[in-house]
């Protein structure tokens, strides 16, 4: 259920957005304030889904209880709502934070489509910040060699600034972990990482989950959908395996780096966005762009800071310290007694081809875990589970 609180001095209009809202979706739950005073206390009291905020009003008007929430709680949209509006103040308040504007008299499917949005933004904002956690708490940049440590220093180099990157490496390298650091040592950290798996899509999906798209643009266009890049406006958003993704979705990315701004799939209007993109792929892209499988101009957009994460075999002395972390972990996580790894069995290991790379070793670890001797992982352990 959704909550959410309209701020509006005119009790009629606040009698009609309710009985708007109620009417799309009976789960609502709507709450009222006559003034941006008692809105600024309601936001400061409780959780809200969606904020729809009118501008002029007394005591604190609505510029106040914009600024006020988005420094509070600034994962929850708002949508202001103002008779007395110009292209100024909507260009304003759009500067300040707010989600979307709409003039009075509202236009119902405008107000309705801006709702139904911004509730999906604020879940899609709500996970990410919930996966960030996550990752925090589950993952560390493991690793003293000198591949990771120049890794660790490109990241926190270029992590502050807005320069876009773009990660290559080996599948199971720890692109993503390079992607999600980047973001949480950035201004932007505050804001979404939007992930997604360009390799993961189809090709004719791929355009209306980017940039999103208008209800019935397109055989099972329901409803309209939020795309990545509008789910990601002020954070970052991630292309994982770009090197998979159609070339005309590719022409698509490309305009929107250029112009800052998308269109949706059905769509007439322009959206403009603020977005930082990190692009990863374990493909040479140079070769692909001689094959006519990528675009150069898409390339040189992207790869303004290259990031190579080395692969496991390259970095080999830091199997030790990895082995050691994933055991703790994932003892940790069965919830059964942590065994050390013999010496033996560690050298053992680090004789391998780690062409699975760090997840591979994972894999590994976890299966030894799982399987070997009850108080310690023993090099015969390791030759009998570990599948090498």
């Amino acid at each position: 259920m959704s909550k959410i609180l309209i701020v509006e001095d005119e009790i009629a209009i606040r009698r009609v957005l309710i009985k708007i809202l109620a009417e799309e979706n009976s789960d609502f739950i709507i709450s009222e304030a006559p003034d941006g005073l008692e809105a600024i206390d309601y936001i400061k009291n409780n959780e809200i889904d969606l904020i729809l905020c009118d501008i002029k009003m007394p005591k604190k008007d609505g510029i106040e209880v914009l600024e006020y929430a988005k420094r509070i709680k600034p994962e929850t949209p708002i949508i202001m709502i103002s008779g007395h509006g110009d292209l100024d103040t909507a260009v304003e308040t759009m500067r300040l934070g707010a989600f979307d504007y709409i003039s009075k008299p509202p236009d119902l499917n405008r107000l309705l489509t801006a709702v139904r949005n911004a509730l999906d933004n604020k879940k899609l904002i709500v996970e990410n910040i919930r996966l960030r956690k996550q990752l925090n708490i589950s993952y560390e940049m493991i690793g003293d060699s000198e591949g990771i440590n120049k890794v660790k220093t490109l990241i926190n180099k270029v992590a502050p600034t807005e320069a876009r990157v773009l990660i290559t490496g080996p599948n199971g390298s720890g692109k993503e972990l390079v992607a999600h650091w980047i973001h949480q040592k950035s201004k932007r950290s505050s804001f979404p990482l939007i992930e997604v798996n360009c390799a993961a899509i189809p090709n004719e999906l791929i355009e209306s989950e980017l940039f999103g798209h208008l209800k019935g643009s397109f055989t099972g266009a329901n409803k309209d959908k939020t795309g990545k890049f509008e789910a990601a406006d002020n954070g970052t958003i991630f292309l994982d395996e770009i090197g998979d993704m159609s070339l005309s979705a590719q022409a698509k990315v490309l305009r929107a780096l250029e112009s800052n701004s998308i269109q949706k799939v059905g769509a007439q209007k322009d959206i403009k966005i603020n977005v930082r993109v990190v692009a990863a792929t374990n493909k040479d892209l140079k070769k692909e762009i001689y094959k006519g499988n990528f675009r150069e101009d898409l390339f040189h957009r992207l790869a303004v800071i290259l990031i190579k994460v080395p692969s496991l075999n390259s970095r080999i002395n830091d199997l030790p310290l990895l082995v050691n972390y994933f055991s703790d972990k994932i003892s940790k996580s069965q919830g059964i007694v942590n065994k050390p790894f013999t010496k033996d069995a560690i050298n053992l290991l680090k004789s391998y081809d780690w062409s699975g790379n760090i997840r591979g070793l994972r894999n590994v670890v976890e299966r030894l875990i799982i399987l070997g001797d009850e108080t310690k992982i023993s090099e015969n352990n390791v030759i009998e589970y570990s599948n090498k």
